[in-house]
């Protein structure tokens, strides 16, 4: 393997790319890694960077929630290996995998299909499934009104008769590679013409349902999928065999990738993975429903039905109004009338006396919810800028405060400025010693002041309120 790495270390492929006849920017990737970075280092460092791809099946928001078959398998995984999760989303194969060699991932975490090709520049690990290929075309215009006979006879069955068909596909693709050896398969060429290097694997399939392109090719499953969205698609001409499917790592990563696979055959046992496969790949009504829907990355631009609300209070913070958002979720997962066992209750979770104090009387009132809410993180802001110069590390102690109260962070860092730490820095600093508030050495110090705190939530709780607004960033429009 050692060898092989060596002779394309030195080697960039370069892909001429055309769409009709207009010529795209050339494309380059990394054939081979550039950095050395395993399982060890993976762990060491606390986190495992996945690329995936933002279709309707690996990864999407919907009200206000990750979701997606690869999203969730994800999960498992880094709980497994127990390191975070951090997501990339990117386009296309080849920018998939310069990404991955040159170390800005860690696992290629798309649809990907096996190919002889492939193997040369990354690990495959072990099949998620099976799938082949399909003709994604158009119905004829009033097929509402003919008879099945009649549809086929109007459309292509026989892979024989795309030659001189004009077929779009995404560049360096398994998609392109398998109309390359259909055209000889059959005698004739098939005119295949290539998308933009940037766009979505979905892309191509819409652009056939709205007739900007006459023919793709596709996973079936995903062309199921999307045919579900588009009622006017027929993908029910197979142009491949069976194909494997898998995830991807660097082919210095031997570590990474046993673990992987060890993982996927412990899983793949579970009925965990059949749980999350159907809700993917066999519930078509519930694809439907997600990617018509306005809060749904796949086809809308809303987190939740009080996004206005949210947008006018951010205003008043000076907020990303997707941050708000991401705070908000976290509270109530938008929901305005939840309550917490300890009596918060409301889309922004207020307590009573807090609530009251930044004028809300009903806190099952959205409006209300979120104007007192707004108030105390203002509040929060002003009384943190006097202390925590810095505006990114203040905002973590903001977020904190709003979890946990102002007294325990306050007790976090004058321990952290007792034990020679930065009083004014979040990360390994002042929320090492929140996280020590349930420790008697700890919290029976004289400079503690609130006393005991089982403080891994506030902690958590700053974490998971920028790692989704950080999420939020890659689908919502600000």
């Amino acid at each position: 393997m050692s060898a092989l790495i060596r002779v394309f270390s030195v080697v960039l492929i370069v892909f001429a790319v055309c769409v009709s006849c207009n010529k795209a920017p050339q494309m380059k990737f990394a054939p081979a890694p550039t950095v050395q970075i395993d399982l060890e280092q993976i762990q060491k460092r606390g986190y495992i960077t996945a690329l995936v791809d933002n279709n309707s099946i690996s990864y999407f928001i919907y009200k206000g929630q990750p979701m997606g078959y690869e999203y969730e398998l994800l999960n498992l995984l880094a709980s497994q290996l127990n390191v975070d999760l951090k997501i990339k989303v990117t386009s296309g194969v080849e920018r998939a995998i310069d990404l991955l060699n040159t170390g800005q991932g860690d696992i290629l975490a798309f649809p990907l299909t096996i190919t002889k090709d492939r193997t040369s520049y990354v690990s495959f690990s072990r099949p998620h499934f099976n799938t082949y290929q399909v003709l994604v075309q158009r119905k004829p215009e009033n097929w509402r009104r003919m008879g099945i006979d009649d549809i086929n006879d109007r459309l292509i069955r026989n892979p024989v008769e795309l030659v001189g068909k004009e077929v779009y596909v995404l560049p360096a693709t398994s998609f392109e590679l398998r109309l390359k050896n259909l055209s000889e398969e059959i005698g004739g060429d098939i005119l295949i013409r290539r998308d933009t290097t940037s766009a979505e694997s979905e892309s191509l399939i819409r652009k056939v349902a709205l007739g900007d392109v006459p023919y793709t090719v596709a996973d079936h499953m995903m062309a199921n999928v999307n045919a579900s969205y588009y009622p006017n698609l027929d993908v029910n001409t197979p142009v491949s065999v069976m194909q494997q499917v898998a995830w991807a790592t660097r082919m210095n990563s031997p570590k990474l990738l046993e673990s992987v696979n060890a993982w996927l055959s412990q899983i793949k046992r579970e009925a965990t993975f059949m749980v999350i496969y159907n809700r993917y790949f066999k519930s078509p009504r519930t694809s439907l429903i997600r990617m018509k829907s306005d809060y749904s990355s796949l086809g809308g631009n809303k987190l939740s039905p009080f996004d206005d609300l949210i947008k006018k209070g951010a205003t008043e913070l000076g907020w990303d109004w997707r941050l708000l958002a991401s705070l908000v979720y976290q509270e109530s997962h938008f929901l305005p009338k939840g309550e917490s066992w300890a009596g918060a209750r409301g889309l922004m979770q207020l307590m009573p006396g807090t609530a009251k104090r930044f004028g809300a009387t009903n806190l099952d009132d959205p409006r209300q919810s979120i104007k007192a809410g707004v108030g105390y993180l203002k509040y929060l802001d002003k009384f943190w800028a006097n202390r925590v110069a810095d505006p990114d590390e203040r905002l973590k102690f903001i977020l904190a405060s709003y979890n946990a109260g102002l007294s325990h962070i306050t007790d976090a860092r004058k321990l952290a400025q007792k034990h020679g730490k930065n009083p004014n820095v979040w990360d390994e600093n002042v929320e090492y010693f929140l996280t020590k508030k349930s420790d008697p050495a700890f919290y029976r110090d004289p400079v503690v002041m609130a006393g005991y705190c089982k403080c891994e939530e506030p902690v958590n709780y700053v974490k998971d309120v920028l790692d989704r607004f950080d999420e939020y960033k890659i689908h919502i429009a600000s």
